[in-house]
């Protein structure tokens, strides 16, 4: 028997997707839902989380330091998108400042930043910031925090962005094997 549970969040954010053959290609913002799945055949036996896969709060609290600090009111983008990032770039930063960000991303998989022209909130990414690109992404930064905090019972099984409310994502790794 398996016992699943989910969390969602609500965070606005503008991307943009600039080699898309259609209106994606502007800037514009969504009000992004973003619910990830936990599962575990065990429940807590003993203590405050007593009969549960993972506190809700305690989900809830990772996918608030994971995406909506970061994320909620800023801009995603592709770290590739010049178009963008020229005019945001600090006065006198130019090439340099592009580069330090592709290196950040290049390291841990994104960058985020406030140190821009406007003093934005900028979360860069290695593709362009699509729905599944972003499911993927917080996949990834959210599952080693479901499998920390259920001290190995538990673990993140999908994440799903809606970027509309008739549209989303999911993203759920192959089974292991």
């Amino acid at each position: 028997m398996t016992h699943r549970i989910s969390r969602r969040i609500e965070i606005d954010a503008a991307h943009r997707i600039p080699e898309h053959g259609s209106r994606c290609r502007h800037l514009h913002g969504h009000r992004y839902v973003v619910e990830a799945l936990a599962e575990s055949v065990t429940l807590v036996d003993a203590g405050v989380q007593r009969g549960m896969v993972l506190d809700f709060s305690f989900l809830k609290e990772l996918m608030i330091a994971e995406i909506d600090r970061p994320c909620d009111h800023g801009m995603m983008l592709w770290v590739e998108d010049h178009q963008v990032l020229d005019r945001l770039a600090p006065e006198r930063a130019g090439e340099q400042w592009q580069q330090s960000l592709r290196d950040v991303v290049a390291e841990q998989g994104y960058c985020e930043t406030c140190d821009n022209a406007l003093g934005t909130r900028l979360y860069l990414l290695p593709e362009p910031p699509t729905a599944e690109v972003l499911a993927e992404h917080w996949f990834a930064r959210l599952a080693p925090g479901v499998r920390d905090r259920s001290h190995g019972r538990a673990r993140l099984v999908r994440v799903t962005v809606w970027e509309t409310p008739n549209c989303r994502a999911e993203f759920e790794p192959a089974a292991e094997r």
